[in-house]
C-alpha cells in the first residue's frame, strides 16, 4: 500500500465520494436522514461491479453453490424461530451531561483499540475478553462498571456520568395488514440469512443439490442502529452478500477453515493488501454459533469488520423445524465408512460467509484513494504537483475507458464517436470533448478510469490511437482494431478469478 493512504482521513474519502458521484447523503436537500446514503452514478457502477464479482465467484466458480433472491418481508414466526425477537439487541448507555447515546460494547472496543495502538496488546485483549464474558452472561451492570473502571469518557461532554446499560432491539417493524389493525407486526429483515434457511428444502429439491452445497444471496437488510457513524460503514439500510453452506454434521470444522481461507483470498485478489487485512476471532459468540471469525480491514478509522465467517451448527434449521412443524431434513444416501450404511436423514450443519456490500465498497474506495506527487515536463520546465487518483482494479472500475478527441474539429469528434459506438456494447465508456486534454485525464483519474483513448491527427491517417494508462501515466500507440481485446483482457473478472 502506498504510504500516502496511511494519513488519509475519512473526511477526505467522504468529500471525494460526494464530489465525484460515488455516495450522497440521502435526502440531502432536507438536511439528510442519519445513517442512510444514496449511491451516485459512479458509486452504483462500482458497487454493482463488486456485487457481480462476488456473485460470479460464488455461483460460477463453485458447481455446488446456487443463488436465490428472497423477499424482504417474512412471516413474523421467522424472527421468533431465529431468536431475533427475543435477543437481537445492542447494549446502550447514555451520558447524562451530553445527552448522547452510545453502544457500550463499541466504547469498550475503542478503548481496547487504544491499548493496541499504544503497543499494549495484552491489555487490549484482556479488556475485549472481559467484555465478551460480561455480554455473554448479560451482565449489564458489569458492563457499566467496566466502562467506569476504564475511565471511558463521553467524547462530547468529556465526563463519565453514565446511565445504566440497557438492551435495545434493532428490528424495524411495520403494520402487517392494511385492513386488520390487530394483525401482528411484520419486520423489515435484519439479515438475509433467514430467507435462505426457510427455502433450504425448496432449493435443495428444485436444484437437485447434494450436501455439501451452498445457497448465495445478495439483498437489503435493515437495523435500527442507534449509534450509526463512520460514513457507510454502519447504516440503517444496507446490503449483504451471504452464502450459507450446508454440510454433513461432523464436517463443519473442516468447511469452516476452508471458507475462512477462501474468503480472505477473495479480498486479496480484489487488491486489498494482506497487511491491511486480519482475522479476528469472536470473544462473544452469537447464540447460534459454534465458531466465528471476522475478516477485518484497516479503514482510516482502524481495523473493523468487513466480513464474517460463522459455523452456525444446525440451530437455524432445527429452530424452523420446531416452530413450523415441518421437517427440515436431508436424506444422505452416501455410505458412512464407520457403519457401512447410508448416513440417512439429518438436519445439515451450516457454515456462513457474510460480507457487507457497503463495507466492501468502502474498503475498496479507501484502498484505491491515493494522493501522489508527480513530476511533469523536462529540464527547466519541469514541475511537480499532487495528483489524486483512484487505483481501482480495472475489473470493478465504474468506467472502463474514456475516449477523447484531441481537438473539437478536423473530424476528430466524429472518429471518437465512431470508436465509442463500436465499444459501447462491451464496456461502460465516456466520450468527452470539453477542456484541455490534461484536465480530462485528471477527471478520469479521480473516478478510477483505467484507460483514456485519445483520437488525434494521426488517427485519421492510420486508424491508430494513443492509450494512456491511469496508474503509470504511460502512453501506448495501438490500432483501433486492437482496443476491444486490449481493454477486455485488463478489465475481465478472469484477472481476479485466476488468483482464487
Amino acid at each position: 500500500m502506498n504510504p500516502a493512504l496511511e494519513t488519509t482521513q475519512l473526511k477526505d474519502i467522504v468529500a471525494h465520494a460526494k464530489e465525484y458521484g460515488f455516495v450522497f447523503q440521502s435526502s440531502e436537500i432536507y438536511d439528510g436522514l442519519a445513517a442512510v446514503y444514496d449511491y451516485g452514478p459512479n458509486g452504483v457502477e462500482l458497487k454493482n461491479n463488486l456485487k457481480r464479482l462476488w456473485w460470479e465467484s460464488m455461483t460460477q466458480l463453485h458447481d455446488n453453490v446456487v443463488g436465490i433472491d428472497a423477499a424482504i418481508f417474512m412471516a413474523p414466526q421467522t424472527w421468533e424461530a431465529s431468536g431475533h425477537i427475543a435477543g437481537f439487541n445492542d447494549p446502550l448507555i447514555d451520558n447524562l451531561d451530553s445527552k448522547k447515546r452510545y453502544r457500550a460494547d463499541v466504547l469498550l472496543e475503542e478503548k481496547a483499540a487504544e491499548y493496541e495502538n499504544a503497543s499494549d496488546a495484552a491489555r487490549g485483549a484482556a479488556l475485549t475478553a472481559e467484555m465478551g464474558r460480561l455480554l455473554t452472561a448479560n451482565d449489564l451492570a458489569g458492563v457499566r462498571q467496566l466502562i467506569l473502571n476504564e475511565k471511558i469518557l463521553c467524547p462530547v461532554s468529556k465526563t463519565g456520568n453514565w446511565t445504566e446499560v440497557r438492551q435495545f432491539n434493532l428490528m424495524f417493524s411495520t403494520q402487517g395488514s392494511a385492513v386488520d389493525s390487530d394483525a401482528p407486526p411484520v419486520y423489515l429483515r435484519p439479515e438475509t440469512a433467514q430467507g435462505i434457511f426457510v427455502n433450504f428444502l425448496n432449493v435443495q429439491k428444485s436444484a437437485r443439490m447434494k450436501v455439501p452445497f451452498g445457497i448465495a444471496q445478495i439483498g437489503k437488510a435493515f437495523r435500527n442502529e442507534i449509534v450509526a457513524r463512520q460514513f457507510i460503514f454502519r447504516m440503517r439500510e444496507f446490503e449483504q452478500m451471504e452464502m450459507q453452506f450446508f454440510v454433513r454434521p461432523g464436517t463443519e470444522g473442516e468447511w469452516y477453515d476452508t471458507w475462512k481461507a477462501a474468503r480472505r483470498k477473495f479480498h486479496e485478489a480484489l487488491g486489498l493488501p494482506a497487511a491491511k487485512l486480519r482475522f479476528h476471532d469472536h470473544d462473544k459468540l452469537a447464540h447460534y454459533a459454534k465458531a466465528a471469525v471476522d475478516i477485518e480491514y484497516e479503514f482510516p478509522f482502524g481495523f473493523k469488520e468487513m466480513e464474517g465467517i460463522h459455523s452456525r451448527g444446525d440451530f437455524d434449521l432445527t429452530q424452523h423445524q420446531a416452530l413450523s412443524k415441518k421437517k427440515q431434513q436431508y436424506f444422505d444416501a452416501d455410505i458412512d465408512p464407520a457403519t457401512g450404511k447410508a448416513y440417512g436423514n439429518y438436519v445439515p450443519f451450516v457454515v456462513e460467509t457474510s460480507v457487507g456490500a457497503d463495507r466492501l465498497f468502502l474498503a475498496t474506495l479507501c484502498n484505491a484513494y491515493e494522493e501522489e506527487t508527480i513530476t511533469e515536463g523536462e529540464g527547466d520546465a519541469q514541475t511537480t504537483k499532487t495528483r489524486t487518483v483512484l487505483r481501482l482494479h480495472p475489473a470493478v472500475a465504474p468506467v472502463k475507458a474514456a475516449i477523447f478527441p484531441l481537438v473539437r474539429k478536423d473530424g476528430m469528434p466524429e472518429k471518437a464517436q465512431e470508436i465509442f459506438n463500436a465499444l459501447k456494447f462491451d464496456f461502460r465508456l465516456v466520450l468527452e470533448e470539453r477542456d484541455a486534454i490534461g484536465k480530462r485525464y485528471t477527471r478520469q483519474d479521480l473516478i478510477g478510469t483505467p484507460f483514456c483513448i485519445v483520437v488525434d491527427g494521426q488517427t485519421l491517417e492510420d486508424n491508430t490511437v494513443t492509450v494512456r494508462h491511469r496508474d503509470s501515466r504511460e502512453q501506448t500507440r495501438m490500432p483501433i482494431s486492437e482496443l476491444k481485446s486490449y481493454i477486455g483482457e485488463a478489465v475481465s473478472f478472469k484477472r481476479i478469478f485466476e488468483q482464487l
